[in-house]
Parts: C-alpha cells; structure tokens; sequence
C-alpha cells in the first residue's frame, strides 16, 4: 500500500539527506510481571508484540523524523518462553527504506532480574512502518546508510523480504480477481 504513492505525492527522496543505521537505533527494557502472564504462567505472546511495536514505532519515527504507523508485521518468530522476573530487552533499528516506508527489525532479550548471566534471545521480527504526515498521508523518509557489514547484510535480506512480499500481495489479488471472474465470489 505505502510503496504505491508516487514520488510526486510523497515528495522525493532524493532530496532529503540518509541517516545512518546507529542514528534511530533503540532498546527499549520492561521487567515481567504477574499481570503480564497467559493461563500457562509464561509471559502473553501479546505482551511480547506490544513492546516490539512500541521499540520499532519510536525507531521508526525517530528515522523519519515524525509520525509513522504500523503497516505490517511479517513475522515474529517466538524462540523460548518469557518468565516473570525477566527483564526484557527489546532491540530495534531500521534495517531498509523505501519511499514512505521502512522495515524495522527487532530482536528480544531476557534474562533474570537477579542474575548475571547474559541475556538470552526469546524472540525476533520484521515490522513494516509507513511515515504519515499530520492528515495522516503517506510522507517520504531518509534513505537507511547501512554502517557495518551486519548492517548490509540486514538490507540486502530486508529487500528479499520486501520482494516476497509484494509478490504474495500481487499473487493474493490475482487469485481474487480470477475467481471473481469465474462468478465464484466469497
């Protein structure tokens, strides 16, 4: 939806200067607590996306310098248990750019609040962010400047994302059109 506004709307992004990767990058901490667990005493799946979205919309903002919303979340892949007593590290950095939106990747971390040991990763996922101007339209952003070689190679696997899933959208709405077509209408 976003990657569909001309450059003529959204207004160039040519004309506004990249920022680098470290530039909006942020961790965002909460402990656990008894009000955050599901029936199985573990922290909510929700609870997790709650502030995954949170840590990805500043980053996002601070990017764009201004308002972004949430377009999309392609995927959040949940790899061990969150307890109470965690203190949850949720870390955030725009991985890609295009004209009005910016994908975000963020990986969670916890570890005992009382404990030394280092934190352990519970959770990764790809946000998609449009930036919104105050009537809520779709605004340009600053192309992402890649630092590291880790940084690269989070772009270059952010655009395969990207293509994937366009080309899922694109296969979705031919699917549709063709059985409305045919008069198979759902």
């Amino acid at each position: 939806m976003t990657d569909q506004v001309t450059a003529a709307e959204s207004g160039s992004t040519q004309d506004i200067p990249g920022k680098p990767t470290s530039a909006s990058r942020t961790t965002l901490s909460h402990i656990m607590s008894h009000n955050d667990t599901n029936l199985l005493g573990t922290v909510h799946g929700g609870v997790i996306m709650k502030l995954v979205d949170d840590a990805a919309g500043a980053v996002a903002g601070r990017h764009s310098g201004g308002p972004a919303v949430t377009a999309s979340m392609d995927e959040m892949a949940f790899l061990e248990p969150v307890r109470v007593g965690d203190l949850v590290h949720v870390k955030a950095q725009v991985n890609w750019t295009g004209r009005t939106s910016m994908e975000v990747g963020v990986r969670v971390l916890a570890e005992r609040w009382n404990e030394s040991a280092p934190p352990t990763q519970v959770g990764s996922a790809y946000l998609v962010f449009a930036a919104v101007d105050a009537d809520g339209k779709p605004r340009a952003v600053p192309p992402v400047l890649p630092e590291t070689e880790r940084d690269k190679r989070r772009y270059q696997e952010a655009q395969i994302r990207r293509t994937h899933r366009l080309a899922r959208r694109r296969a979705i709405r031919e699917l549709r059109e063709r059985r409305v077509a045919e008069g198979l209408e759902d």
